[in-house]
């Protein structure tokens, strides 16, 4: 059984920590507040549109760089699609919107190390473009889409 110090050690690096990473996190919120409102704009002014292969890497970038609740996403896809934009643009847009996190990279790296935070995020990126790509072709497959 762990000794009281051990804990009141152990439990005063952790508030010291939070306490660092804090401003991390509230820039990060800030950014992604201001990255969403911009984002429903851009979709209007028809950023999408330009073929399947550019569509799919534009909707997996801005949802890498669009970070909330998965919730967001899930709607932000149905107003895409309601506005025209392609499913398979959509579909790599929620997938890295969820995996992938370049607004949160900063705390990431800070709590789990740079190296791991990049190649991270990298393969996810490259994920959620092969996942899109894997969903469409399958729901085509078995003529659901």
């Amino acid at each position: 059984m762990p000794s009281d110090s051990f804990l009141k050690d152990n439990l005063k690096k952790t508030i010291h920590t939070f306490i660092n990473v804090i401003p991390v996190i509230i820039g990060m919120l800030l950014l992604t507040s201001l990255i969403i409102s911009v984002f429903q704009e851009q979709i209007t002014a028809g950023l999408f549109g330009n073929g399947e292969l550019v569509d799919t890497l534009l909707g997996a970038s801005i949802g890498s760089i669009a970070a909330a609740n998965p919730l967001a996403s899930y709607l932000l896809g149905g107003e895409m699609l309601s506005g025209g934009v392609s499913l398979i643009a959509v579909t790599a847009l929620v997938v890295s919107w969820v995996t992938v996190g370049i607004i949160q990279l900063p705390a990431e790296a800070l709590m789990l190390g740079a190296r791991f935070a990049i190649y991270r995020n990298i393969i996810s990126f490259i994920a959620s473009i092969a996942i899109a790509y894997l969903t469409i072709y399958t729901l085509q497959f078995f003529g659901l889409s």
